[in-house]
């Protein structure tokens, strides 16, 4: 190894130190302005706003920018250590322990990326925003999408291995997120096993068990696969399948077209991180949420820095029953019918329209 002071004015202005052979191609590629999307699945923009978030300047180990570089690196190899290991000509126990650091890291500061609206305006954007989406200003009062997304892993050895096998048969780890009308990310809760069904892990959710979100008169959009709620968490399904009458077809067409947004992000994120989301983690099952949670905050950094990528595939239509509503339920169909009403009664709105019309409210 040997000792190399940078300076690239492009991430930082300060001196960049670190302990490796900077020959290394894929670092070189990096540190010669190239395209950084086919080694870390991140344009440089999104890179760039990545080293910003992590605010760190380590004068000992690897240095961070280095860190950080073979943390993405890691993550666009499919989480395996014995490739970054090759690549870095560093030992696999080095990059195991340099990625389980910036991965805990980046986790530590997702609240600074992945967060509710802060503002009224912000708010105001969202909901205009879905109202956009749907078509319809009834959808005007919207503030989130919400739908769960199943992440394939090695299970635990042994009997408790099976709880995380999923609908599909294979073992997963569940990511339930809430984003808003542009594929951010305002809410994520991971951790249940691929087993449990998407309402209990609404139940068991901070976002439900605290009723902190959306405020009075807003709703979140979901899937058949939840239940239709006013409280304690106003979500909006749509009508049961098969749909009778006009009425209730046109609720549930410009519903779709609003929520289908969760679906979208999810595609966005998997089809970046593919080697992630489409095959089984080669980590242990406890640090999957950790993974998990880091690619979310990846996720909201791209699309702030205007790196979009599309969906591989149309998402599929994985609508479970309608779990349990539990006693501390109360029912949003009559709010839902309401909305529905609205639909009927009014036209869809222009491209242009200020949504001045607010929804009625139950």
């Amino acid at each position: 190894m040997i000792l190399l002071r940078l300076r690239d004015t492009h991430v930082q202005t300060r001196p960049l130190y670190c302990r490796i052979n900077l020959s290394v191609p894929v670092l070189d590629r990096y540190f010669n302005n190239e395209d950084t999307r086919p080694d870390f699945c991140l344009s440089r923009e999104s890179v760039t706003a990545l080293l910003n978030l992590l605010n760190q300047e380590r004068r000992h180990g690897w240095g961070a920018p280095i860190e950080a570089l073979m943390f993405l690196f890691w993550l666009a190899s499919g989480a395996a250590y014995r490739v970054v290991s090759r690549v870095f000509a560093i030992p696999r126990s080095t990059v195991h322990r340099i990625v389980h650091r910036v991965t805990e890291v980046v986790v530590a500061k997702r609240h600074q990326v992945i967060h509710l609206p802060r503002t009224p305006e912000d708010l105001d954007a969202m909901s205009n925003g879905f109202a956009q989406l749907a078509g319809h200003r009834a959808f005007v009062k919207a503030a989130g999408a919400i739908d769960c997304c199943h992440v394939r892993i090695k299970p635990p050895s042994g009997p408790d291995g099976q709880c995380y096998r999923n609908r599909k048969l294979y073992p997963s780890i569940i990511l339930q997120a809430v984003c808003d009308h542009q594929g951010h990310f305002v809410d994520t809760h991971v951790g249940w096993p691929g087993s449990v069904h998407d309402s209990r892990v609404l139940r068991h959710s901070p976002l439900y068990r605290q009723a902190r979100y959306p405020p009075p008169g807003h709703f979140i959009l979901a899937d058949g696969g939840y239940p239709c709620l006013q409280h304690p968490l106003p979500l909006i399904t749509p009508y049961k399948r098969p749909v009778h009458g006009v009425g209730a077809q046109r609720f549930n067409a410009h519903h779709a077209r609003a929520c289908s947004v969760i679906e979208r992000a999810f595609g966005m994120m998997k089809t970046r991180f593919r080697v992630i989301f489409l095959q089984a983690l080669e980590v242990h099952h406890t640090f999957v949420p950790h993974v998990i949670t880091a690619c979310a905050v990846l996720h909201n950094i791209c699309i702030g820095a205007g790196d979009i990528v599309a969906p591989d595939e149309e998402p599929e239509d994985d609508v479970q029953d309608e779990g349990e509503t539990g006693v501390e339920a109360v029912s949003g169909a009559h709010w839902r019918d309401q909305l529905s009403a609205e639909v009927s009664a009014l036209e869809e709105v222009p491209p242009d329209h200020d949504y001045c019309h607010q929804a009625s409210i139950p």
